[in-house]
């Protein structure tokens, strides 16, 4: 629990209205260390409701880590003052808006609003950017999304049955292939619908990995028993086919695996660069004793802690962020498809983090080897379950 933090955010629009995002980030009371941070393309809207919804993001992750008093920092004027009580909310569009915002602080024991000058707001601005940047992916997701309810729609009106794809438990999906999309998924779940499947696939060996060193955003190439074990992965999943896509980490070690995958399923890959790596900053290329007796104090809280960051890195808490995000492209883009996603061990495990709705202790405790495959499953109404952790038979 992080009893007092900074809440700072931003929202824009590319025209006003026009094509717009917000950016909101959560930092410690020395505004040092990120502790959360939140963006969304919102479509078409203007400046001001961008920025009420990063106002509304902000205090919201805020109330997700626990803090007790809030010091909100915004470059407009407007959210500002009427935050405050100084200005009155008069735009029918601000009025809900305000509420909520109103309704969010009220969950907390004290929160502060000032105003900065945007040079000061540039994290909160870059986040808001990078929103608006995202719309080409959003739509698409979107397209997707409408493509997949009216063929849903098309094949209900017809009386037509959709069958699950069939992987790995062949006769839990022959029972579900029986059912009709709105039906109870088979299992304890509950989760109801299609689900998209993602077959998390680990990349192969590195020289890294050899010497068990941290290896995060450097770029080693597969040795030659890496690329083996590429191959063996590929050939297993093409075995089973009913594959709909291929999508993997920017870094060369995942791309060459998601390749050797791609040529035997005669499937195109994808690059999503939220599938990145960790940053390990200073600890890049350490072991793990290596990085103890470097940075011993900090170390052990890391080891401890999701929201702590290695030197001039990332925390696991911000991989979670765009990992969550990346999640939410996967399922808007491939509704009910099988999708094999090459990455790295902290996107993966967090992935399987997620789909388990447990906390961030799995990341510490679980072991995932090279070129191991698991599988998550994500239902259309938010419901999730993991079926496979760390297959490696085929290798």
């Amino acid at each position: 629990m992080t009893d007092s933090v900074i809440v700072e955010a931003d929202g824009g629009s590319r025209g006003n209205p026009g094509p717009a995002g917000y950016g909101a980030v959560v930092w410690d009371t020395d505004h040092a260390r990120v502790l959360a941070e939140r963006k969304e393309s919102l479509g078409v809207t203007t400046n001001n409701v961008a920025e009420y919804r990063g106002l509304i993001a902000g205090l919201a992750a805020a109330a997700e880590l626990g803090a007790r008093e809030v010091a909100v920092r915004m470059d407009s004027k407007l959210v500002v003052e009427q935050m405050s009580g100084r200005w009155k909310v008069k735009h029918a569009a601000m009025i809900p808006l305000n509420d909520r915002a109103r309704q969010l602080v009220t969950e907390f024991d004290r929160v502060d609003f000032s105003w900065i000058p945007r040079a000061q707001n540039s994290h909160a601005d870059r986040l808001a950017n990078e929103a608006m940047d995202d719309a080409p992916l959003i739509d698409e997701v979107r397209s997707a999304q409408t493509s997949e309810t009216a063929a849903v729609q098309q094949e209900s009106a017809v009386g037509v049955e959709r069958t699950l794809p069939s992987w790995i438990d062949e006769a839990a999906d022959a029972r579900a292939a029986q059912q009709k999309p709105d039906q109870t998924a088979p299992g304890w779940t509950g989760a109801r619908g299609r689900p998209t499947r993602l077959l998390l696939l680990r990349h192969g060996q590195t020289e890294l990995s050899v010497e068990r060193r941290y290896s995060g955003r450097g770029n080693p190439p597969l040795t030659a028993l890496g690329r083996e074990q590429a191959a063996r992965a590929a050939k297993y999943l093409a075995a089973k086919g009913d594959i709909a896509a291929i999508v993997t980490s920017p870094l060369g070690r995942a791309q060459e695996t998601a390749g050797a995958v791609g040529d035997a399923l005669n499937v195109p890959v994808r690059v999503l660069d939220r599938l990145i790596e960790t940053d390990f900053g200073d600890w890049e290329g350490l072991t793990f004793a290596e990085a103890a007796e470097a940075d011993p104090e900090l170390h052990a809280r890391w080891l401890g802690d999701s929201t702590v960051s290695p030197p001039g890195g990332e925390s696991f808490a911000a991989v979670r962020e765009r990992i969550e995000a990346a999640r939410s492209d996967l399922v808007g883009l491939y509704p009910g498809r099988n999708v094999v996603v090459v990455s790295h061990v902290t996107p993966i495990k967090t992935l399987l983090q997620l789909a388990l709705g447990v906390g961030p202790s799995l990341l510490y405790r679980l072991h995932l080897d090279l070129a191991s495959l698991s599988i998550a499953e994500f239902y259309p109404d938010g419901g999730s379950s993991v079926r496979l952790v760390n297959e490696t038979s085929y290798l």
